[in-house]
């Protein structure tokens, strides 16, 4: 496939099929994958491959209370677990509301999961003195799982960005012996899609990207 054509194309496959997704192959994805960028070119990220299905069950189930949150908040016509709007909804709602299977079977069912952390001793993260959730250091981390999904979608596979397990990452260091100063950024579920989606839904450029400033006329060609 064409650059392009896999940009255009990689979306987030959920649902997968008894196909194996074999190691040379999981392999050649993060050989071209390991390029992505990181700040300084320091190179922190670590992946663990989980194909045992204990490990797996036990991943999903840690995502559960974050998933009745998220949820919860959606059902109330919120935006899930965001750091501007706190929620309103009640703890007890909260606890109670039932859990999709779209959000922990992909774990379950997925041939291969990898679970991404990147080492906070070696990340820049300018932003931390900031009075707002940080984000920049997820420069060291999240090329190298795009490029990871983009390498999975031009062998045919796929599989998507999931951070349901992230608010338990104690649980998820105990489990898989990460170190006390690497920080989980990602559970990424992969294996061969029941459906591969050529057309995806996203926003035209027109609609945001701006020129000089943020209400700047739109970019256009």
């Amino acid at each position: 496939m064409e650059l392009s054509d896999v940009m255009r194309a990689t979306f987030a496959a959920r649902e997968f099929t008894d196909d194996p997704l074999p190691d040379d192959v999981l392999y050649r994805i993060l050989d071209n994958a390991r390029f992505a960028p990181s700040g300084g070119n320091r190179q922190g990220a670590h992946i663990v491959v989980v194909r045992d299905d204990a490990t797996k069950e036990r991943i999903a189930e840690l995502g559960k209370p974050c998933v009745r949150h998220y949820v919860a908040q959606r059902n109330a016509g919120e935006k899930p677990w965001n750091p501007v709007h706190p929620t309103a909804v009640p703890q007890e709602v909260i606890d109670t509301t039932e859990v999709p299977a779209s959000f922990v079977e992909p774990i379950r069912t997925a041939p291969v999961v990898l679970v991404v952390s990147v080492d906070l001793a070696v990340v820049a993260a300018v932003d931390q003195n900031l009075d707002r959730v940080g984000v920049a250091s997820g420069a060291s981390i999240y090329p190298l799982v795009w490029n990871i999904l983009l390498g999975a979608r031009e062998a045919d596979f796929g599989g998507t960005v999931t951070t349901m397990a992230v608010p338990e990452e104690p649980a998820v260091k105990e489990l898989l012996g990460l170190p006390d100063t690497h920080a989980l950024a990602a559970v990424i579920p992969l294996g061969k899609p029941v459906r591969q989606l050529t057309k995806l839904r996203r926003q035209p450029v027109e609609e945001f990207v701006t020129v000089g400033t943020f209400g700047g006329p739109a970019f256009q060609r």
